[in-house]
Formats: structure tokens, C-alpha cells, sequence
């Protein structure tokens, strides 16, 4: 794992970059939930799983550490938005994945941020995956998202499974959601977030693989 400020414009941000073991099918870039960031235990263990799919994976703190001490800032989705989109215009300097198909992994708020950013770079972003999102919070930016979408909620987290039903009946563009049965909020029930990594990662290598051959 190298590990190296992520900079956008005059900010420094603090970021990870793993690679797999062989050639990279693509690369994630995370967008982690309020109260979160790169050192996230959900996000690091789904960002391992993915690279042992063959996917590098890039974790960036989305706010400075004096921004995150205003909560509206976690909330404010256009900001985190923009942020991410200019890490992915970043990213495509790197050496080690210049060229690689893109794909966006949101969590919580971040799941809204990824949506945002996607609608705007819809020939840069390949596909995008929300753990227990809240993607509703993308609004109007749903229907222009053309990456395709997967959304996990858990079954137990019933008021944002019901948000994420409302936000899939929305989005014009391949979408399908998933449930893991008992799982709530966090997926810290036992099995939960090995499950989302599995079906994240059978997302991202599907629709990764089909960019390279388009």
C-alpha cells in the first residue's frame, strides 16, 4: 500500500493506494460515510477484498480535518461531490493506474457524493457500488447517472432500504439492489460485510471488464 497526499488545487488530503498482485482489471475509489474516512475498518476490508479480485483501490480523506469538524459539511453532497471528481481527474496522472477503467464504492453520504460525481463523468466513471447509502441524497442527479449501479442495503436497516427503493425507482441506467438478509446499518453482523465485498466485487470486475472490451 503507498500512501500519499491526494491533491486538488490547494488542498492536501491525505490518501491510500493499494495494488493487486498482478495487472489491475481497474481501480476503485471510495467515498466513505459522515463521520468517516480513508482509515474506515467497512471500507479498508471491502478495498482488501476487491484487490484480491484484481482491482486497485484508492482511499482519500474527502474533507480536510478542520472541515470535518463542521457536521454540514459532512452533509453537503455537492462539495464531497466535487471533491471526488477531482481526485478521479487526479488519480488518472497516477503512473500506477493511469488508463484503468474507474469505478466509484459510496458509503452512507458518500454513496450520494459517488452518484453526483458519476452523473457529471458518465465517460469516466464504469460503474458504481453503495454500501448502506443513502443515495436518495443525490436527487435529481439520479436520473443522469448512466454508470451502471449496484445499491446493498441490509435488511434489518429497513428506513434506508425503503430510500434506496425510492432512489433505484429513479435512475434510468443498468441498476439492481441487493439485500443482506439480518444485516443492519453497518453490516457487523457476522458475514455481512464479506457478503457486500462479494457482491461489490462481482460488479466492479463485470462491468470493469466489459469498458476493456467495449
Amino acid at each position: 500500500m503507498t500512501t500519499f497526499d491526494v491533491t486538488l488545487g490547494g488542498l492536501r488530503l491525505p490518501g491510500s493506494l493499494q495494488l493487486p498482485a498482478g495487472e489491475a482489471l481497474g481501480l476503485v475509489v471510495f467515498a466513505h460515510g459522515s463521520g468517516s474516512g480513508r482509515h474506515s475498518p467497512r471500507n479498508r476490508f471491502v478495498a482488501d477484498e476487491l484487490c484480491k479480485r484484481g482491482l486497485a483501490t484508492l482511499l482519500f480523506d474527502l474533507l480536510t480535518e478542520e472541515e470535518a469538524l463542521d457536521r454540514r459539511n459532512v452533509f453537503d453532497i455537492p462539495l464531497l461531490a466535487g471533491r471526488l471528481r477531482e481526485a478521479i481527474a487526479w488519480q488518472a496522472g497516477m503512473r500506477q493506474v493511469a488508463g484503468l477503467p474507474t469505478g466509484l464504492f459510496g458509503a452512507s453520504t458518500g454513496a450520494a457524493a459517488a452518484l453526483v460525481a458519476a452523473a457529471t463523468l458518465p465517460d469516466t466513471v464504469a460503474a458504481v457500488v453503495s454500501r448502506g447509502g443513502r443515495p436518495d441524497l443525490a436527487e435529481a442527479a439520479l436520473a443522469k447517472v448512466r454508470a451502471p449501479t449496484l445499491l446493498i442495503v441490509g435488511g434489518a436497516d429497513e428506513e434506508v432500504l425503503e430510500l434506496n427503493r425510492w432512489a433505484a425507482a429513479q435512475m434510468t441506467c443498468e441498476n439492481a439492489l441487493r439485500v443482506v438478509p439480518g444485516a443492519t446499518h453497518l453490516f457487523e453482523e457476522r458475514g455481512a460485510l464479506a457478503a457486500v465485498a462479494a457482491l461489490a466485487g462481482d460488479w466492479f470486475v463485470q462491468h470493469m471488464k466489459a469498458e476493456v472490451h467495449a
